[in-house]
């Protein structure tokens, strides 16, 4: 099976951008043929062999979020279980069961109770604070520590998290201990999740523009998974200890599967070529081109990667941060600026919008998990995956700054609907379809804008900075969620 030499027939997300550095770079490694022994041309003809490396890093997004995403669906279970007089594992609820329904009920401690008032409170600063502090130590650090130590090690420790708090379902706790240990693996998982994160937009920035779009779209269906995961345990009316153990396992099953798929990404030669790439000076890189107008790919497949030429120019030393930060300063901004609107109202403000159509019917349970999580992950999915489709604005667009200040309208938007309690401001949209509708818009504006970010931010710098950049993207990331988690408290204060 042959392909067409137009590189948009092989690489859909980069249409529109054939004279790019990342469209130069996949068609020399097409024509050349590089790789071991020049093999490359022929084999990465193969179509799957090519969407391999896109389902990779696609499975890695997934595995990025997924843990956390499931931790936070699962948090009437560790409210429940602070709220327990003993707190009481499944499998000693299940036994005893029979014994308390005949016995007087017993009332929670005050101590119980403001353990469980403060929750959420806690756990986003436990959440937010690590991330912050890892994305920007990965920033500075990443140079120093191999990626496969960062990727692998964080996956590892994430994995082990996980398989404990499932172990701990089964094992009774106090409250206060059971609080304390919750906690520590809130801070565990974000700090590991930085790291991790902010290693794989390093390593897709050394890939075209278009390989970070996969991370982000992962990253939105995990949303999704966690958003499901909520729904069928209402419906089910299964006890939330069973439904967190299930949570807990299958997010386990998820971590497995992403260590298997990175382990393989080495073994592709597409994603080695980009490794090498990044190896190289930029007169090497150049030469590799112009092999490529002259009619001579067919001897250039003979050689080696490093082609040599007189104005190649070394890359030992390591990049300026600094310098960096200001070619992908726009692009940082912007995607901070996105997570800051962004978590500033979902879901501190949007959660507590009520149903005016539900009255007394089964809608009224379904409304915020089906209009609010449901909604939103879908559409910050879709908004994500359009980037492979399209990357409207350009890198160099002021529409696309322009378009990011913009979603500070659906602020008051969603202020407005029907949340309750309000103290200050009336409510304008009272409608479930407007809350639905808005709630839409502001997710795939979100997915789409914060993409294109992610994807823009290392293509502003030269292939031996990308990891750098992409790294500095991921804390700019962090950064835009821990100032939305501060701006939440003043949002949803002036309802």
């Amino acid at each position: 099976m042959y392909l067409d030499t137009n590189t948009d027939a092989l690489c859909p997300g980069m249409a529109g951008e054939p004279e790019g550095q990342e469209g130069q770079a996949s068609l020399s490694l097409i024509r050349e043929g590089v790789g071991d022994g020049g093999s490359l041309g022929s084999s990465f003809l193969s179509i799957p062999r090519y969407k391999a490396v896109w389902l990779i890093f696609f499975m890695l997004g997934l595995g990025t979020l997924l843990p956390w995403n499931f931790f936070m669906t699962a948090t009437l279970y560790f409210k429940n279980r602070l709220g327990q007089p003993q707190n009481v594992s499944v499998g000693t609820a299940n036994l005893s069961r029979d014994i308390q329904a005949s016995a007087t009920p017993t009332v929670p401690s005050p101590d119980q109770n403001y353990l469980r008032d403060i929750f959420n409170n806690v756990m986003t600063l436990c959440a937010m604070l690590p991330m912050l502090i890892f994305a920007c130590l990965n920033s500075f650090l990443h140079q120093r520590i191999p990626q496969s130590v960062r990727i692998l090690g964080s996956l590892v420790a994430i994995l082990l998290v996980f398989l404990t708090t499932a172990i701990l379902v089964r094992v009774p706790l106090d409250a206060l201990p059971f609080f304390v240990i919750t906690m520590i693996k809130i801070m565990l998982i974000n700090s590991f999740g930085a790291i991790l994160q902010g290693s794989l937009f390093g390593l897709a920035g050394l890939l075209p523009a278009h390989y970070t779009a996969p991370i982000m779209s992962g990253q939105g269906l995990a949303g999704i998974f966690a958003s499901v995961a909520m729904i069928c345990a209402i419906a089910s009316g299964s006890e939330l200890s069973e439904s967190a153990f299930g949570y807990f396992i299958t997010a386990c099953g998820v971590i497995i599967l992403t260590i298997i798929c990175y382990l393989g990404l080495p073994r592709l030669e597409f994603y080695r070529y980009y490794q090498q790439l990044k190896l190289e000076g930029p007169g090497e890189q150049e030469t590799k081109l112009d092999l490529i107008s002259k009619g001579e790919a067919s001897r250039a497949g003979k050689k080696e990667f490093g082609v040599s030429a007189p104005n190649s120019q070394p890359t030992n030393n390591s990049p300026s941060i600094w310098a960096i930060l200001k070619n992908i300063l726009v692009p940082a901004l912007s995607v901070c600026f996105i997570f800051t609107v962004t978590i500033g109202v979902f879901p501190a403000v949007t959660s507590d919008a009520k149903s005016s159509i539900a009255g007394s019917s089964a809608w009224g349970r379904y409304f915020i998990p089906v209009s609010c999580f449901l909604t939103f992950n879908v559409f910050d999915w879709l908004g994500r995956s359009l980037t492979t489709i399209t990357m409207w604005p350009g890198k160099d667009s002021r529409w696309l700054p322009s378009l990011v200040v913009a979603r500070l309208v659906f602020v008051p938007l969603l202020l407005l609907c029907n949340v309750h309690p309000r103290k200050y401001l009336a409510v304008i949209f009272k409608h479930d379809a407007w809350y639905t509708i808005f709630i839409a818009a502001f997710a795939f504006s979100n997915g789409y804008l914060a993409s294109l970010c992610m994807c823009f931010g290392p293509k502003k710098v030269q292939p031996a900075e990308a990891e750098t950049a992409g790294s500095i993207m991921a804390f700019f990331l962090s950064l835009g969620l821990a100032l939305g988690a501060v701006f939440s408290f003043l949002f949803r204060a002036i309802v």
